[in-house]
């Protein structure tokens, strides 16, 4: 996916738990019960990450959840306090709409989605869950959302031309 790797060390970055689900699987004897974490670390510096972690106590999971989410840090564009743009991010059955918001707006974002947007920095942002609200879908629909957000900057020099060409 990315052609370098974000060194979670030289972070400092905050993690937050979303969701906490008891899973059970059935076996011979009776059921195995584990819990499965769904964390968020980002420094909310412009670093977010998601990941999930499966163990037989909490903080096991908590603790695995957030290695996992540090392996999956991407970088995110923020201009001023917001969004470049306004973006649609899917993941299975979840669709996840983020758009700019004006300075003071704040974060309006669903349950899940809030956290990812507050981690990765910003501050002004609206965003609108549509389809599917299991929390996990939900997440990995706006980190697809926000890994595809792309700076002016970035889209003028691909397509050759200058910001000021570009925004007309």
């Amino acid at each position: 996916m990315h052609s370098k790797r974000i060194d979670a060390n030289q972070l400092d970055l905050k993690e937050q738990v979303v969701d906490i689900k008891r899973v059970t699987k059935v076996v011979k004897g009776g059921r195995n019960f584990r819990f499965s974490a769904l964390v968020i670390v980002g420094d909310e510096n412009g670093h977010v990450g998601a990941g999930t972690g499966k163990a037989m106590e909490i903080p096991d999971a908590i603790k695995k959840g957030i290695e996992n989410a540090k392996k999956s840090l991407i970088n995110v564009p923020i201009v001023g306090t917001t969004v470049p743009h306004e973006i649609k991010g899917r993941f299975g059955a979840g669709n996840v709409l983020i758009m700019p918001a004006r300075e003071g707006t704040g974060i309006i974002a669903g349950g899940p989605v809030r956290t990812v947007l507050e981690l990765a920095g910003f501050k002004d942002v609206r965003a609108k869950s549509l389809g599917s609200n299991n929390s996990k879908n939900m997440v990995s629909a706006a980190m697809d959302g926000l890994r595809n957000l792309k700076r002016a900057e970035e889209v003028a020099r691909l397509r050759g031309k200058s910001v000021e060409e570009l925004l007309g």
